[in-house]
């Protein structure tokens, strides 16, 4: 089980553009006590992180087509987990995103990975919590994946160990955490994460670090490597969480780039939910 990746290293992006209806969530849709999406900046905010994987990052960006039908679209990273040349299409809990599906299949075909999906009626599997260190995967059991989900991811990337984690509240467990290297995990100071990240070093056999901030949202952080030296983490602006923002200057090997995610943010999405990193072989 004991199978190791590149953590970081990254061919190709995938992302969804916000459609005007993301613009109109409802708002059962929302976090509690958040004001209303404001569309053009959600769609300013899309082009500047595209804008960061594309030209910083040099990733070829692929952007699956937009539908007005399917507002939550851009949290693209709900409805599929890819690792190598794999790519599993996940079932989300909510049955009105399982139409996102068939879009983002079709993308993942094109670049020839192999596909499976999960067809198990009784599973149910948010991409966003599903959390792969380049060692193992955590997959947390929340209000949007269950065991059967789980299982399901288990049964995809059979060459890693893949643990449970339980996570409370309207929370996915990449709603509080993050890689930012091969051996770091960033971490929320909530109870809820505490307990997850607690839960997590209990059931691996590896030591990571952690780096704990304020925030839970800033701890969704995407860390990515170009060349043979460069490592960047994309992580939230300090106009958002300064707090946060002061803890990741600790990391001075790394080049550091603040993005703002404060729309998808209102809708439970993060960072990380706006893309599915792929590292394809040539």
């Amino acid at each position: 089980m004991a199978s190791m990746c590149v953590l970081g290293k990254y061919t190709h992006a995938l992302v969804r553009a916000v459609p005007s209806s993301f613009g109109e969530m409802p708002d059962s849709v929302l976090e509690k006590g958040t004001e209303p999406v404001d569309l053009a900046k959600a769609q300013r905010q899309y082009g500047v992180l595209a804008g960061i994987l594309r030209q910083k990052l040099g990733l070829q960006v692929v952007e699956v087509p937009t539908e007005e039908e399917l507002p939550a679209g851009p949290l693209v990273e709900d409805v599929a987990v890819v690792q190598g040349d794999t790519a599993l299409i996940t079932r989300p809990w909510s049955p009105s995103r399982r139409k996102e599906i068939d879009g983002v299949r079709s993308v993942l075909e094109e670049l020839r990975l192999r596909v499976t999906e999960v067809t198990d009626e009784e599973a149910t599997l948010d991409g966003s919590d599903v959390f792969f260190t380049g060692r193992e995967f955590f997959v947390g059991i929340s209000k949007w994946t269950n065991h059967r989900g789980a299982e399901m991811v288990a049964d995809a990337f059979r060459d890693f160990a893949v643990s449970t984690v339980p996570v409370s509240g309207n929370a996915h467990l990449k709603s509080f955490c993050g890689m930012a290297g091969p051996d770091t995990i960033v971490v929320g100071s909530s109870e809820a994460a505490r307990r997850a990240m607690k839960t997590m070093e209990q059931l691996t056999d590896h030591h990571y670090e952690t780096l704990t901030v304020p925030d839970d949202a800033a701890a969704n952080c995407i860390y990515v490597t170009v060349g043979q030296k460069n490592s960047f983490l994309i992580h939230r602006s300090a106009e958002e969480f300064p707090e946060s923002a002061k803890t990741f200057q600790k990391l001075t090997d790394y080049t550091l780039i603040p993005a703002a995610c404060t729309e998808v943010g209102k809708t439970g999405g993060t960072l990380s939910s706006c893309c599915i990193l792929i590292n394809k072989k040539l």
